[in-house]
């Protein structure tokens, strides 16, 4: 069985070679072929739920059109993971809430932190003081993720949602420093494969033996 520095070794041997940036609305087809990509167990994560292409890609472009700022994973010209910054106003709490998602052919890469990381500073630069994430309950590698960048997240209606605040610890509105140190940031990466290679190893039958 693969251990956790075995995972690890497995993660940096191939980094993430792309780039992201912010997807422009002319590019709906590529973030909506990007999800619909989505292995069966990722869009169950990412949509707390199976659903079915076409709702997906209804999806896609209703993002796209409500003025949801998505930053996009790019590797050899393929959108392979996104991370949505859905607008304030959209959600019944007023607090924009985030998501990603991460294409399966791409992971121990580093890109869901990669993708973290941007999209926080692209909310922070947007004024936002405090973001709200939801993620299936069963999603354990994105729920480890959020925690290291500050979520506090609970446990309701079969999904996790938590808030990150991005506010200075004094209240004084200055634009903080990120929570999260080259350390955390690792610390997540292990985190997610983890979950990832634990989930495998199941479901290949791999379990530890009686």
């Amino acid at each position: 069985m693969l251990d956790a520095a075995t995972t690890i070794a497995i993660s940096t041997r191939a980094p993430a070679r792309g780039h992201v940036r912010v997807l422009a609305a002319r590019e709906l087809p590529l973030f909506r072929d990007h999800l619909l990509r989505l292995d069966r167990e990722s869009r169950r994560d990412r949509f707390n739920g199976s659903l079915d292409d076409e709702w997906v890609a209804r999806y896609a472009e209703k993002s796209v059109n409500t003025g949801t700022v998505i930053l996009v994973y790019f590797e050899d010209g393929v959108v392979r993971g996104a991370a949505e910054l859905h607008q304030a106003d959209l959600s019944p709490d007023s607090l924009p809430e985030i998501a990603f998602s991460v294409e399966s052919i791409v992971r121990r890469k580093g890109v869901g932190s990669i993708l973290f990381t941007k999209l926080i500073a692209k909310a922070r630069s947007m004024g936002y003081a405090r973001l709200r994430i939801t993620t299936g309950a069963q999603n354990d590698a994105m729920r480890a993720l959020a925690n290291k960048f500050g979520a506090h997240l609970s446990f309701r209606h079969g999904e996790s949602t938590g808030v990150i605040d991005l506010r200075d610890p004094m209240g004084a509105g200055v634009a903080p420093q990120p929570k999260t140190s080259a350390l955390d940031v690792a610390r997540a990466v292990a985190d997610y494969n983890r979950a990832y290679w634990g989930l495998w190893l199941k479901l290949a039958g791999w379990g530890k033996s009686s």
